[in-house]
């Protein structure tokens, strides 16, 4: 998927914005071995409950796995590694604001290259309750229904 900016997306959390209410975004580089790399070039990764954490005033992603690259062999690294976000020094203690109020989290959005460089969007976010999850649903089906009726009104 290539887009007119440079930027290739290689993989998307499809069910963040399915479980959370993404309130606010930034962009941050990844600190990767080489190995990792080579895996997400090639779309193997998953986000699946991924997130981020601030840690000693760095922001470290957990539980996103890269799997091993194949020609790697002995210089693969554990797929589940935290690895290392980067974001400057006025964007963290802006995140350590935001995060330590009630019921918000980091999370990734999703993974691409920008001239050659990993990057991921992380998303500053609350829970959704089972309910609200509900409601989403059916707004968007109401909105697709009445689009529906508007394109056959034509």
């Amino acid at each position: 998927m290539a887009e007119s900016s440079g930027r290739r997306v290689v993989a998307s959390n499809r069910k963040a914005r399915h479980e959370y209410e993404v309130l606010d975004t930034l962009e941050a580089g990844l600190v990767l071995k080489g190995p990792e790399v080579k895996s997400i070039r090639d779309g193997k990764v998953a986000f699946q409950d991924a997130f981020a954490r601030i840690e000693g005033g760095e922001v470290w992603l957990h539980s996103f796995h890269i799997s091993p690259y194949e020609q790697a062999n002995r210089f693969n690294v554990d797929p589940l590694r935290p690895r290392k976000l980067l974001l400057r020094t006025d964007e963290i203690r802006r995140l350590v604001g935001k995060v330590e109020e009630k019921g918000l989290t980091l999370i990734p959005l999703d993974l691409y290259f920008t001239r050659g460089v990993a990057k991921m969007t992380l998303a500053v976010a609350r829970g959704r309750k089972l309910h609200d999850k509900r409601e989403k649903l059916k707004k968007q089906t109401q909105d697709r229904e009445a689009r529906r009726a508007v394109e056959r009104a034509r």
